[in-house]
């Protein structure tokens, strides 16, 4: 380029530039510029003024560089700045990560040029942020691309599990085309044709006594009618009369029918006799039986258990706690639920069940764990006794346990006193064993099943000579 004559731009070098104009044409050229000093301090920062997310950075001069740099960056900064005072020139432009108080980082990519003076340096940085967030939006794009490929196999793997698993034999037919999308194995054998074979298969050749337009439109006026009434064909290869039962539904567009296969041959399922006798058990038994979970909730309960506690409703005891119906609440509860989780089952447990008027009805319990997965219960059978208390308890002298008739003896040797002393020792000793042995040896548990404090209860094991029993 030549101006009067004369050429402006003479062996590549730039002219002279007013300093008041080489800062604008810096930030204009560069995102950011910094100019280092050979000690790597910073002696300038020039930023694009059309560019204001970098905020104010005038705070930077006068500090070293590497104040503003992340741990990573610090060396490849200290490499590069030592290979220019070296006086070698780095080839390719480095990035780095600058932090500013910890509030925030952004990469620039930097170049080195000399200017000059005192081994000073002059970066010229480009904002690397748009590429990182262009990139970081890309890999997103490809997680969720992947994500949501991993999620058609996986549901492409569950539909094939159900379909051929199910006994019922199931097509799927494009109404507009008319062909069978899909075919379980089950649908295949009721129509005589490999599953391979009856992929893509026109729907109504499969059939002898009905054509195209006439099956398809027979089916989707079932599925408009309201008692949904089945479409009766013959099978082309088997000669078996079939009912189809169609559904509709539209999928990527199109409408699809899924038939139901049902042949006149095919058996009626038998009736499982053991589970509706056990139901009619459940119904109609004399004794309450409970269905209750691992927590002791009760599930479910027969008309006896409502009878026994006086429930009006079954709303009034599904879902409560079995402890409310129990005498001695949680220790009843705790001691069956403990001994069912150990051993499985609970043969027998004497205590009382309250109920809605306060009256105490005598029962003997036995308990089951029911193990079906994670919905595990607990059957418990409970059995009304207060009809053979009377039956159980002694009538007269010779009817009496031994440890009454031995009390029995002393009587006319001993004074009453000292009689009923013995008795009661004899009695709390009996309770306190009973006591221990329902709680697998639970001394807290034990406790507060007698009323008794943990103190008073060491006391009286100490002094019958009980703390040495297992339980």
């Amino acid at each position: 380029m030549t101006t009067g004559g004369g050429s402006f731009w003479t062996s590549g070098a730039v002219p002279l530039i007013e300093p008041e104009f080489l800062s604008s044409i810096i930030g204009a050229a560069s995102d950011i510029a910094l100019v280092v000093s050979a000690e790597g301090t910073i002696l300038s920062v020039v930023i694009n003024s059309h560019d204001d997310s970098f905020g104010n950075l005038a705070h930077w001069e006068g500090r070293p560089v590497v104040d503003f740099l992340t741990d990573d960056s610090i060396d490849k900064f200290q490499n590069a700045h030592n290979a220019y005072l070296g006086g070698g020139m780095p080839r390719k432009s480095i990035e780095l990560n600058h932090s500013d108080n910890a509030v925030w980082q952004y990469p620039v990519r930097y170049t080195f040029h000399r200017f000059g003076q005192d081994d000073a340096v002059l970066l010229l940085g480009r904002d690397l942020r748009p590429i990182a967030e262009t990139q970081q939006q890309l890999v997103q794009a490809q997680i969720a691309l992947e994500q949501g490929h991993e999620a058609k196999r996986e549901f492409d793997a569950r539909y094939r599990v159900v379909m051929g698993s199910i006994e019922d034999a199931v097509v799927f037919v494009s109404v507009q085309t008319g062909r069978v999308e899909d075919a379980n194995p089950k649908a295949a054998s009721l129509l005589g044709l490999k599953p391979e074979a009856l992929s893509g298969a026109t729907f109504a050749t499969l059939f002898s006594d009905r054509s195209g337009s006439e099956l398809t439109e027979s089916l989707m006026n079932s599925t408009l009618s309201d008692d949904a009434s089945p479409v009766t064909v013959r099978a082309t290869r088997t000669r078996q009369r079939l009912q189809i039962h169609p559904v509709v539904f539209r999928a990527a567009g199109q409408r699809v029918l899924m038939c139901r296969l049902t042949g006149d041959a095919d058996p009626a399922p038998s009736p499982d006799t053991a589970a509706s006798h056990a139901a009619a058990l459940f119904r109609q038994t004399p004794d309450a039986v409970v269905f209750a979970d691992t927590r002791g909730t009760v599930l479910s309960v027969n008309e006896a258990f409502q009878d026994l506690v006086g429930a009006a409703h079954l709303s009034d005891v599904v879902g409560a706690s079995l402890a409310d119906f129990l005498t001695r609440g949680q220790v009843d509860l705790g001691v069956l639920l403990e001994n069912v989780t150990r051993s499985g089952q609970v043969r027998l447990y004497a205590t009382r069940v309250v109920n809605d008027l306060g009256a105490r009805v005598p029962v003997e319990v036995s308990a089951t764990r029911l193990a079906a997965g994670e919905a595990s219960a607990i059957g418990l059978v409970l059995r009304d006794v207060s009809r053979l208390e009377g039956v159980r308890k002694p009538e007269g002298g010779n009817t009496l346990p031994d440890p009454g008739r031995n009390v029995m003896d002393l009587v006319g040797s001993t004074s009453l006193k000292d009689i009923v002393a013995e008795t009661t020792d004899v009695v709390e000793k009996m309770c306190i064993e009973t006591a221990v042995n329902l709680t697998r040896n639970n001394r807290v548990a034990a406790a507060e099943m007698l009323g008794l404090s943990r103190q008073s209860l060491y006391v009286k094991l100490r002094k019958y000579g009980l703390l040495s029993k297992d339980g």
